[in-house]
């Protein structure tokens, strides 16, 4: 075994790996860029090294500061994690050339595998069945679309070089094919700089099932059994589950005997994931194989009770695999939920800011157990555009499909995150649709449960209104004299006084009335309607508030958390966030400027899609930004003509900056 190892990356991976590096006496050397010089997992290893600026170009993808760390340190392996250099055939050649261990497999099988043209070759080769499609090396857009219309509508046009998503546009008509080429490749080049893609047939109604496999630098090879991550959104996966639900296991053992197939085809060694494209009916594709740990892979530890990070390490000081395909166990059922930084009802884009709640589920564990968080980032830290939106995984297990659901439902519920979007409260009716809840599995998930998980109907308004309440009487008592004068209890001499709470939820102005009456009682006046209130606060953070009288009457626990104006209600069955309205501090707002379009985050501008002079209408592309690794095309908010372009191609621009103004 190692003596000390560096890890290439950063994060929820770079925490974990160093977690189990150091239950195994392994020491750790952290890289971070200069965004990350307070980030967990530097504090998480027993030495850091500054590689550069916050853009992974300047930092996590200069590979050659990273074995000049590495050699500086002392370090006898590098541990690249997954994105950035985990799959650099380049990175890990010169760490063989080094004479550093890299914790993956050989350049050779990174090269062979890295291109999805050139593996589906090999594939073929090796007898795993293919998708339909051209996996050709010329790239002439006349022979992509004759492909394209040969093979048959829908296709899928893939970066060649691609993962996670990037480079992916599904084509339902002839008409659209070179838009969508055109964004695939220019999403390609800024990615993964390889603008080459492949075009296949679109399979109808598919499952996403991939197959975890382990080799040895001795030849052996097994699988570990299977994970559905057909749940996704552009392409990106959002819950992953294991073992795949209604999988027999005749099929998990031809899916797992063509994963082998596939890994010992390129001589593989260490962790990898071979990913299939499967019918309803149980036939099944080869799709790509990622030469690396996988995000999802704490669903495959948790049915199997294995550390795969531990087996990574072993393999790659040369011991043999832990165990004999015959001897890997399969226990219960295991899914993931990917938090992220994200606003799913604007078409999931990206969000940045601080966290200034992040409060997980009591009894989690932060390793292992049955309610587990992976994560790299805590109360306080900052999400920024230059990495990944991810904030955590949230990882259950339960000795069934169905424990395992409740369990991830109670810990979705209790998640509280407040400072910017995320996806937690998405996650949670994703989990509670029919589609999931009875396994009816397919990669249109979301889009064909649309009704259920958009058009919710929000937390009530009286209960935010409530929760709104009870904070501020409860801040105000903890500040409050004993001077009765200054007692925040509507106290008047001729009667108690009204209080006027002015609340704006979702873009909608609400005119809140709390008053009090003579004995003690409280009244919130609602949209013209009044409701007796009763709260019994615990701090300032948790409240047990009571609506209505009588058997009318309604209890609820909330917690409560405001940042400024922001305050984020949580309620057993839901959460809002609402901004409380300080009028005399916005007395001299003007009102929103409506013929400017603004950037929703920082990024770097990619194209304009309209000039000075067009007339344009409503929702109509106007201009597209990458951010977080991911294009997003920004419509028109009206119609108009646009009057002025305030950047230029490439440029960079700040979060709400004025792109283009329309007349």
């Amino acid at each position: 075994m190692f003596n000390k190892i560096l890890i290439a990356n950063r994060g929820e991976i770079a925490c974990r790996v160093a977690a189990t590096a150091r239950r195994l006496g392994v020491k750790t050397v952290a890289v971070y860029s200069e965004a990350d010089a307070q980030a967990r997992h530097v504090r998480a290893c027993d030495e850091a090294v500054l590689i550069g600026g916050a853009a992974p170009r300047d930092s996590y993808l200069r590979w050659e500061r990273i074995i000049e760390a590495a050699k500086a340190t002392g370090a006898q392996a590098v541990h690249p994690g997954y994105g950035f250099l985990s799959e650099n055939e380049e990175f890990a050649q010169a760490c063989a050339d080094a004479g550093i261990a890299f914790i993956g497999p050989p350049p050779s099988a990174i090269k062979a595998m890295g291109l999805k043209a050139e593996s589906k070759r090999l594939m073929e080769q090796a007898g795993v069945p293919l998708v339909p499609g051209y996996h050709g090396a010329s790239q002439d857009l006349a022979l992509l679309k004759a492909e394209a219309d040969r093979i048959g509508y829908p296709v899928l046009i893939k970066a060649s070089a691609g993962g996670g998503g990037k480079g992916m546009r599904a084509v339902d008509k002839a008409e659209d094919f070179e838009a969508a080429l055109a964004s695939c490749k220019r999403e390609a080049i800024n990615s993964f700089g390889d603008d080459a893609v492949l075009v296949e047939r679109y399979v109808q109604k598919p499952r996403h099932i991939e197959i975890q496999v382990f080799g040895d630098s001795h030849g052996d090879c097994v699988y570990l059994h299977e994970r559905d991550c057909s749940v996704q959104r552009r392409h990106q996966k959002v819950l992953e589950e294991a073992p795949a639900p209604g999988m027999t296991v005749e099929r998990r053992k031809q899916m797992g005997d063509a994963a082998v197939a596939a890994a010992k085809a390129v001589g593989y060694v260490g962790a990898g994931t071979v990913e299939f494209i499967a019918e309803q009916d149980g036939r099944f594709y080869f799709m790509e194989m990622n030469t690396r740990l996988q995000v999802e892979h704490p669903v495959t530890e948790a049915i199997t009770g294995q550390d795969l990070v531990e087996w990574q390490l072993r393999v790659a000081a040369g011991e043999r695999l832990p165990l004999a395909q015959a001897d890997i166990p399969m226990r219960g059922h295991a899914i993931e939920a990917r938090i992220c930084a994200e606003n799913p009802d604007a078409n999931f884009l990206p969000a940045t800011g601080t966290l200034h709640v992040a409060r997980w589920p009591a009894h989690v564990s932060f390793e292992r157990g049955d309610v587990r968080i992976d994560s790299g980032v805590g109360e306080g830290d900052a999400i920024s555009p230059n990495y990944d939106s991810m904030i955590a995984k949230l990882i259950v297990w339960g000795e069934d499909r169905a424990q395992a659901l409740a369990r991830l439902d109670a810990a979705l519920r209790d998640t509280h995150i407040a400072g910017l979007h995320t996806n937690v409260a998405f996650l949670r009716r994703v989990v509670n649709s029919h589609s999931f809840a009875s396994a009816d599995l397919d990669t249109a998930l979301i889009p064909r449960e649309h009704k259920a998980l958009f058009e919710s109907a929000p937390l009530a308004l009286e209960l935010v209104a409530a929760g709104v309440v009870a904070h501020a009487l409860a801040l105000e008592a903890s500040k409050q004299d004993k001077d009765p004068w200054s007692k925040p209890d509507g106290w008047r001499m001729f009667g108690a006084a009204n209080r006027r709470f002015d609340l704006e939820v979702q873009g909608t102005h609400h005119e809140v009335l709390l008053a009090r009456r003579h004995g003690g009682g409280m009244v919130l006046t609602v949209a013209g309607r009044e409701i007796a209130l009763a709260v019994d606060s615990t701090g300032l953070e948790r409240h047990q508030v009571v609506l209505g009288e009588g058997l009318a009457s309604q209890r609820t626990l909330l917690q409560v958390y405001a940042h400024g104006e922001k305050v984020s209600v949580f309620a057993p069955h839901g959460s809002a966030v609402v901004t409380e309205v300080d009028l005399i501090a916005h007395a001299g707002d003007g009102a929103a400027e409506g013929g400017r379009l603004t950037a929703p985050m920082p990024g770097k501008l990619i194209a304009f899609l309209a000039k000075v002079g067009d007339a344009v209408t409503r929702g109509q592309p106007l201009a597209v930004m990458e951010a977080m690794k991911m294009e997003h095309t920004i419509t028109a908010p009206r119609d108009g003509v646009v009057a002025e372009l305030m950047f230029g191609v490439g440029d960079q621009v700040g979060d709400g900056a004025a792109l283009l103004s329309l007349q």
